[in-house]
């Protein structure tokens, strides 16, 4: 396999964390089937199930559980294609700096002139009871759409 589809695949969110879990015979010697293009697997995984074994064997064959397996044909069946694609896990965003942290925090520097991002996380924490990273804070207060003027 090429260092260009590996990255492909990685920058897409489909390289496969574990190939070398995939033992079916499609995967094994072909050009074609690739165990590291996780889409590729989990279609393949999908049609196997619905042609001729049972949910264990496939999740076995796959490198998959069987909960991971009903999930994905689930998936599948609702969504087609598409919804075999990895979606990222955990936030979506910050939970922490809210749009009155963020005021606050523009509020202070603007009272108390140049502070440290450092010092400003500090005062922001200690002010809302909460502890936060200074470079969450600084990130939200750089976003251009903010409501901060250019």
């Amino acid at each position: 396999m090429s260092n260009t589809k590996l990255k492909r695949l990685r920058a897409s969110g489909t390289l496969n964390s574990r190939p070398e879990s995939v033992t079916d015979t499609l995967f094994a010697n072909s050009s074609f089937f690739d165990p590291n293009d996780l889409l590729q697997v989990r279609y393949e995984m999908i049609r196997s199930h619905t042609k001729d074994t049972t949910l264990k064997e496939t999740a076995d064959r796959y490198g998959m559980s069987i909960p991971t397996c009903v999930r994905l044909k689930r998936d599948y069946r609702e969504g087609g294609l598409q919804a075999l694609i990895p979606r990222r896990r955990g936030p979506r965003g910050p939970r922490k700096i809210t749009p009155e942290v963020v005021a606050f925090a523009r509020a202070y520097l603007e009272q108390h002139g140049d502070t440290s991002i450092r010092k400003l996380a500090e005062r922001v924490g200690e002010h809302f009871q909460i502890s936060i990273h200074f470079s969450a804070l600084y990130r939200a207060l750089s976003k251009k759409n903010s409501g901060r003027d250019s």
